[in-house]
């Protein structure tokens, strides 16, 4: 008898279609950046460039009390500025004009980007425009939210 034949104690099973969500995941083709990176300028230079990797890392530690997603992968941030004697300008967004944080988490960024000690100072500016949507969201964000 063959191994692939079923047997009176051996049922063949139904092999189910997959959707192709893993394969994606272990092979990501390359694609067009995320819609949620922040502007960057593309001369700057390389200690520039070292503290704004610096100020994404500590924007992705503060997160939006209502969604389990740090700021940064949400999409919050559209720019980040930092200026020849590093005072760091931001500029970003709310999920919604409404947002009962829109008083205390542009606060929260200024105060955590003016710790890093190559900062000069920090200013944060709240902008609605383009508004927020949930397109913004870097991939990361849209898996752990369960949207995929």
């Amino acid at each position: 008898m063959k191994m692939d034949e079923p047997t009176p104690d051996r049922q063949g099973l139904p092999v189910l279609p997959t959707s192709g969500k893993l394969e994606q995941v272990q092979n990501p083709q390359p694609q067009a950046p995320a819609l949620m990176q922040h502007k960057s300028p593309p001369d700057l230079p390389p200690a520039q460039r070292a503290l704004e990797a610096t100020i994404v890392e500590v924007l992705r530690s503060v997160y939006d009390p209502e969604i389990p997603v740090n700021i940064y992968e949400l999409g919050l941030i559209y720019e980040i500025d930092i200026d020849p004697q590093n005072h760091v300008k931001v500029k970003m967004t709310l999920t919604a004009p409404g947002c009962p944080v829109a008083g205390s988490l542009p606060v929260e960024v200024e105060r955590k980007i003016e710790a890093i000690p190559q900062v000069s100072g920090a200013e944060v500016e709240l902008v609605w425009d383009p508004p927020w949507d949930k397109s913004r969201m870097s991939e990361a964000a849209v898996m752990d939210l369960g949207l995929i």
